[in-house]
């Protein structure tokens, strides 16, 4: 007497095996599941970010509005040049603390030895070369 189905269970679970042994990586190096499954990895990982946005790409950020050009002055010291019209002031403390505000998110900690306004043909203020010394 022959039971319909019989033999149904023992592949149903040779495909189980099979899914098994591949989540579980029990396979020997050399054998063709070994290299398969190597190629399915190596084909994932090269092809998927043509066909899958991961949403990874790098973020621009702008640390500050202005522009500031950092140069050595050949003392072993930076010069800073601050854009004129990113410090607003008149008077020399407020002058002093618009370009600290601006400078020390770039270079730490430091105390403005002296600055110098560089003005256009007008009278205008252009930039701030800033000397500054760490503290």
């Amino acid at each position: 007497m022959k039971v319909a189905g019989a033999g149904a269970p023992a592949k149903t679970g040779g495909v189980w095996s099979l899914i098994k042994s591949f989540i579980l990586w029990s396979y020997e190096r050399g054998t063709l599941q070994y290299d398969v499954m190597v190629t399915l990895i190596l084909l994932f990982v090269f092809l998927s970010p043509r066909f899958i946005n991961f949403n990874d790409r790098p973020v621009e950020r702008n640390p500050h509005s202005s522009g500031v050009l950092v140069y050595p002055d050949g003392k072993g010291e930076f010069i800073y040049q601050v854009e004129g019209g990113a410090v607003q002031g008149e008077d020399d403390a407020t002058i002093r603390a618009g370009l600290l505000r601006i400078i020390e998110p770039i270079s730490g900690s430091v105390s403005i030895s002296h600055y110098e306004a560089v003005k256009d043909s007008l009278g205008h203020v252009v930039a701030y070369k800033v000397s500054v010394q760490r503290e």
